[in-house]
């Protein structure tokens, strides 16, 4: 199923009368991301799996981080009552859940947050529109894409997902929402928040994000954290479905992992 609304688009699973889990996929990447977990949630759940603006399968340009939290916020109030059971999103989407968070404190009674950047790389971000323009074309060579999805470690049943959607996005896009996801850092209403927040890092993380672990739970009250040894960026949600959705229902059923 999916929603098509003015904004933003989203695919759904699940019964729409049952209490919601909306994911957030990874820069670069779409609903994809969590749809083994969504087809294993959708039992017990209804997921909603958002794609963000600038991705395969929108129909907007990347503009900001807040704009992205501001069209979910508004797909949420008109769509399912103003909040919902748990919010989760990774790497980018990790990010736009983390604004959304800061935006309206309680949309959510759970929050879980995977491989988030908080801490801005101004030289990072001031390298990316040079080195994209020259490395963009390459993008739709297989061989090249190969090797990019294995630097991703990303299961291999994924790559042709991956390669139709990483040739899909726009150059404009791609740098746009790189470059601002390298600048992203938390607002400090997150203090405010109300949600139960669940931070996940693989142990094999850049350090980068293994110390916006520590910058994230000195500014949310009560966040819990759990690294997640040997595995990389990302690896829990795309790569390990069961044991992710595991931790979800723990956390929805529990309160804890």
């Amino acid at each position: 199923m999916e929603y098509n609304t003015e904004g933003m688009n989203y695919r759904e699973f699940g019964d729409r009368s049952k209490e919601t889990i909306l994911l957030l996929h990874g820069g670069g990447l779409s609903w994809w991301n969590f749809r083994e977990a969504a087809r294993i949630l959708e039992g017990d759940y209804h997921v909603v799996l958002p794609v963000l603006d600038g991705h395969s399968g929108s129909d907007r340009a990347f503009t900001t981080i807040k704009d992205n939290a501001e069209e979910i916020i508004a797909f949420i109030d008109e769509n399912l009552g103003g909040s919902v059971l748990l919010l989760g999103g990774l790497s980018l989407g990790a990010q736009i859940a983390l604004e959304i968070l800061c935006m309206r404190n309680n949309i959510c009674k759970h929050a879980v947050i995977e491989s988030a950047s908080v801490l801005p790389a101004k030289m990072t971000n001031a390298l990316i529109g040079p080195s994209f323009y020259l490395s963009f074309p390459l993008i739709r060579n297989r061989t090249f894409s190969r090797l990019q999805f294995n630097a991703l470690h990303i299961k291999d049943n994924l790559f042709e997902d991956y390669y139709r959607d990483t040739c899909a996005v726009k150059k404009e896009d791609m740098i746009a929402f790189m470059k601002a996801s390298t600048l992203f850092s938390l607002s400090e209403s997150a203090n405010n928040i109300s949600a139960d927040v669940y931070v996940f890092t693989g142990g094999r993380e850049n350090r980068s994000i293994k110390k916006s672990v520590k910058e994230i739970s000195l500014l949310i009250p009560g966040c819990k954290t759990h690294v997640i040894s040997n595995l990389y960026h990302g690896e829990f949600s795309i790569n390990h479905a069961q044991e992710y959705t595991e931790a979800l229902r723990q956390i929805v059923k529990y309160g804890e992992v």
